[in-house]
């Protein structure tokens, strides 16, 4: 069975996000997806700090929620991230646990499945919807997209209740979602994945 892990990047357990994240939920488990979802904002994360151990170990150095859930996305068909959006931007924790684990984690991601979600209470959410996207995008993860930009509004989860479009976008994302994941199932299995290089990595040391 395909799985999809979801990652709740806010404090509120049982907040907007959660509550935006929840109604995908229920459409992936109406489409035969199995999910867990990963309560990642009200952890201590500390960020990284670039020491290089990782290529070393295979795994970050600091023991926690990062080398716990890094199996289970290696193990997912599909990921979706959802966070509060904080001065025009999404959870600090969330980006601090998101560079780690993308990072750390040596394992191919190609044509995994990637979805980012925000809430907000007004203004800020395409800003956090770009910043999350640009994890897929340099992993080779397609982006799944909806009828509309994968937010919410509100200031508490029953406002979230309240945004009928928000959530109408959010089941077709997750629809859209399941409809790529088995699409892909199939592609890969037909056809095998797309070759990727790695040959080059540009970064002008000489100055020139």
């Amino acid at each position: 069975m395909a799985k999809v892990l979801l990652l709740n990047g806010s404090p509120h357990v049982h907040g907007c996000t959660a509550a935006a994240l929840e109604e995908m939920i229920r459409v992936f488990a109406a489409e035969g997806l199995e999910t867990e979802l990963i309560q990642v904002g009200s952890k201590s994360i500390r960020g990284c700090i670039s020491c290089g151990r990782c290529g070393d170990l295979g795994r970050c150095v600091f023991e926690d929620l990062v080398n716990e859930t890094a199996p289970k996305l290696q193990a997912a068909d599909g990921l979706v991230v959802g966070s509060p959006v904080y001065y025009g931007s999404p959870n600090g924790t969330l980006l601090a646990f998101l560079d780690r684990l993308f990072y750390s984690t040596a394992f191919p991601k190609h044509f995994k499945v990637g979805a980012a979600v925000v809430s907000c209470r007004r203004g800020g959410n395409t800003a956090s919807f770009d910043v999350l996207n640009k994890y897929f995008t340099i992993s080779s993860m397609p982006v799944a997209s909806s009828t509309y930009w994968n937010q919410v509004h509100g200031f508490t989860a029953e406002d979230v209740k309240k945004d009928l479009e928000g959530l109408q976008t959010l089941r077709n994302l997750a629809r859209n979602m399941a409809f790529m994941i088995r699409a892909f199932a199939e592609a890969k299995e037909k056809y095998g994945l797309p070759q990727l290089e790695r040959g080059s990595f540009t970064s002008f040391p000489d100055g020139k």
